[in-house]
């Protein structure tokens, strides 16, 4: 597609990887709860709300709260997920990532963050890659996840380019999914069976072009 005029990014899986700090938080909360919760298992919490991942949880070890406990005990992998991401640094940014953001720049194409996580802000400040942010959504300016596709339709509207002219990069099938339902073209990230309903699927960034974003 030549005439792209956005791109944009979820984060978790796709410009750093989190997800290990997600499952990190998720397993301690199992554990204290009495049972194991494998990586495996993990793989059904991408892409998906807190609240939501949370009923998946409580779903495998056999578990039933109230609402008022269930909001405890999702503030508490919270906590703890914001307890490790507060570490990251820029070394934890995925390979190719910021070569392709600073082609895109050179190429005066507009940049933006759609994600679901409350604590992107937090991530990218971290990380030191704000800057190349021409508008970021995240999971305080939206009511609805993936793969509703709210977080990317509110990102083009920041921008003020019509959906058509974007491109959305995703690691799970919600995201590829929301990207469709806002009308934009995708590029999964990673495995091209998962994300076999993306326009073009990269396994990293490192095999990512600005060429390639024309083949959309």
């Amino acid at each position: 597609m030549k005439d792209v005029k956005a791109c944009l990014f979820d984060l978790d899986g796709v410009i750093v990887d989190t997800a290990k700090y997600h499952y990190l938080a998720w397993k301690r909360l199992a554990e204290e709860l009495g049972f194991e919760f494998t990586k495996e298992q993990n793989e059904r919490l991408k892409g998906v709300s807190r609240m939501k991942s949370l009923d998946i949880l409580l779903e495998i070890g056999g578990l039933s709260f109230d609402d008022k406990t269930k909001e405890k005990l999702a503030e508490k992998k919270n906590n703890w997920y914001v307890e490790y991401i507060s570490k990251m640094d820029s070394s934890e940014i995925l390979p190719g990532v910021i070569s392709f953001l600073n082609s895109l720049k050179e190429n005066n194409i507009k940049i933006a963050l759609g994600s679901v996580s409350k604590n992107s802000k937090l991530i990218l400040e971290k990380t030191g890659i704000t800057h190349y942010f021409d508008a970021i959504i995240d999971g305080t300016k939206i009511t609805h996840a993936k793969p509703n596709p709210e977080v990317f339709l509110k990102g083009a509207q920041e921008l003020n380019i019509d959906p058509k002219y974007c491109v959305v990069f995703e690691d799970a099938q919600a995201g590829i999914e929301a990207a469709i339902n806002a009308g934009m073209h995708s590029i999964g990230v990673g495995s091209p069976e998962i994300l076999n309903k993306a326009d073009l699927v990269i396994p990293s960034f490192e095999d990512m072009t600005i060429e390639k974003l024309w083949l959309v």
